[in-house]
This record gives C-alpha cells, structure tokens and sequence, in this order.
C-alpha cells in the first residue's frame, strides 16, 4: 500500500514536472532560446577557428570598445592595416554579426573581417544585444549607436567616416538593411522608431549575405519552422508576431526607396534561406537601386549552405569574398570634389 502510494505521488509530481517545462517553452521564450544560442555559440565558435586559419598577418586591431554607455551588448571591435599613420582614415565596413537574433558574437566574424582589412579597410564587428533579453528594434538603434561613435572616434580608429559600408549575415544582414533604408529614407525610420545618426551622403553601400528581409517568405510549417517561430518569438517579444503591426516593419524588403545604397547580395544555392535574397535584388533593381549578386546554380556541387561565405576552403567561398571586395573598392572609391571617382 506504501509502495502504491508512493509511486503515486511520484507520478503526481512527474506530471506537474512535465507540465511546468511545458509551459515554460510555451509561454516564455527564454528556454527555447537558450538551447538554441548554446547550439549556434558551439557551431559559431567552431566557423570562427576555422576562419582564423585563412587571417592574414599585418593586421592590427583595438577590441571590445563601448560604443554605448546605455549598456547592453554595446562593444564592438575594429580591424586596420598595421602601419597606418596617425589621422589617417580607410573605407569602413560595418559587420553585423548572425545568429537569428538571439545567438553569435562579433568574435564570429574576426577572421573574416581581417581578410576584409588587408584588403586596404577598416572592418569593424559590432556586437548588439541579443533576444529575448534584447527585443526589436533594440540591434537596429545600436547599430546607429555604433555608427555614431565611429564618426566620433574616427581619426583614432583610421575610420573614414565619409565612406561606410553597411555589411551583415544572416539575421546580421537583415539588421544592416534595415540600418541602410532607414538612413537613406528618415520616414522608414519613423515607422521603425529608429533615427538615424549619419547623414545620406556617409554611407555608401550595403554587403549583404545570405540574409531574413520579408517575414512573408518565412516557411513557418513543420519542424524547421518550430525553430524559425522561436527566432522571431524572441526577437519580436510577441506571442503573436506574425499579426504585431509595430514587428512588421522588420520586413525591410516591403519598405525599400530608390535610395537605398548600391547593394551586394549573395546567398548559396542550398540555403533555406535563397529565396529572400533573390527577393529583395528583384525589389531593389525594381527600384532602380544598383545591386551587384553572387548567386549558384541549383546544381552547384558541393551545395553551398546557409552561411556559406564563411567556409573559406570552398572556391566559392574564396570568389565570394573576391567580389564582395571588388564591390567594397568600387563603392568606396574616393570622389573628387565633382563627384566623380578618382
């Protein structure tokens, strides 16, 4: 009778076990999230040493600096050519890191970025703070925030505050679109809630890879589109994201002006994602907006996955960042006072 009565209460309290760890993943974002950002910090950390190996030397670089005393995830790192004289200032490439809003790290991107250094920039990675902690606008405001501390910072950090590049992946390349359209057309940024801190004329083209522009294209059916509602749970704040009006203005790609900056846009042939990126070119070259693309064939072998740029043993990877360099170079170049490149 003990025995029975024992395996009872055990049972009973199994039970109210299960059912608060279900409601805790159905009514909080957070333990969702958390297994994710665990699962994309593993994988993240492990591109990045891969990535280290292609880095290249003569490189220097000032970390972790404050961009915002408001605090949060407000540090971002900046990477130059080594050798620079005092004052003097090289394009900038502003990097928002991936992770679907809730995950990475700007230590994600630093090989990267150093590639993008030698190459004659300075590349600077900004961390922004994350969801559920962290919900939207909250990155795209800090991106601002970043910009606006490069132009105060810029003859210490060689930042050529007249030439910035707008750059991201994946979920940092829908921040960094959003970022672009809202400094070149102030009305965008009223819907969002942004102000932009740089004028039209600094920024001078956005890099955009494998990117979220258009929640309209999400597949949010079956197992992946578990993981896609969690995403944009956390970072909407919104149990009911998809019918939140102030969220919808996250679709970027249903917002874009002839004004936006000349644009390069690449995702791979195998990424679930493609179809945002193709997507948005049609609506920016819709807008009369200079787009520059890298897209495979569907039958390109070996299929090259969401992310794929990062993967710096694939050739086409290497010609990735090839002409995302050439693109940064033609953006960039320097203007004599006439407008015309030098």
């Amino acid at each position: 009778m003990k025995l029975r009565k024992l395996a009872h209460l055990i049972f009973a309290a199994a039970a109210v076990a299960g059912a608060a760890g279900y409601a805790a993943f159905s009514l909080s974002p957070w333990p969702r999230a958390l297994l994710i950002r665990r699962d994309y910090d593993r994988s993240g950390a492990a591109v990045a040493a891969a990535m280290e190996r292609h880095a290249p030397s003569g490189v220097s670089a000032v970390r972790d600096l404050v961009y915002d005393a408001a605090g949060g995830a407000a540090a971002l790192d900046v990477y130059f050519p080594t050798g620079l004289h005092e004052g003097q200032g090289l394009p900038t490439v502003v990097w928002l890191h991936g992770g679907g809003w809730l995950a990475g790290d700007k230590r994600d991107v630093a090989g990267y970025l150093k590639l993008i250094a030698a190459s004659g920039f300075v590349a600077v990675a900004v961390n922004y703070s994350l969801a559920p902690g962290a919900i939207y606008p909250t990155p795209v405001r800090q991106t601002f925030a970043a910009l606006a501390f490069l132009t105060r910072e810029a003859g210490r950090l060689h930042v050529d505050p007249r030439r910035l590049v707008l750059a991201g992946d994946s979920a940092g390349a829908q921040i960094a679109a959003q970022a672009a359209e809202i400094a070149m057309d102030p009305s965008y940024g009223r819907k969002v809630g942004v102000a932009s801190t740089i004028g039209r004329d600094q920024l001078r083209g956005a890099l955009l890879f494998c990117g979220v522009y258009d929640l309209a294209l999400f597949d949010l059916g079956g197992p992946e589109g578990k993981i896609r509602r969690a995403y944009l749970r956390a970072y909407s704040g919104a149990m009911d994201f998809l019918n939140d009006p102030a969220f919808s203005t996250v679709s970027v790609a249903r917002y874009l002006t002839p004004n936006f900056p000349p644009a390069f846009v690449s995702a791979g042939n195998s990424d679930p994602l493609r179809e945002h990126s193709i997507a948005l070119v049609d609506r920016l070259r819709g807008k009369g907006v200079a787009v520059d693309t890298l897209f495979y064939p569907a039958d390109y072998a070996p299929p090259l996955q969401h992310e794929y740029q990062f993967d710096l043993d694939l050739d086409a990877s290497k010609q990735a960042l090839g002409r995302a360099l050439q693109f940064l170079k033609k953006v960039t170049a320097a203007q004599d006072p006439a407008g015309r490149s030098e």
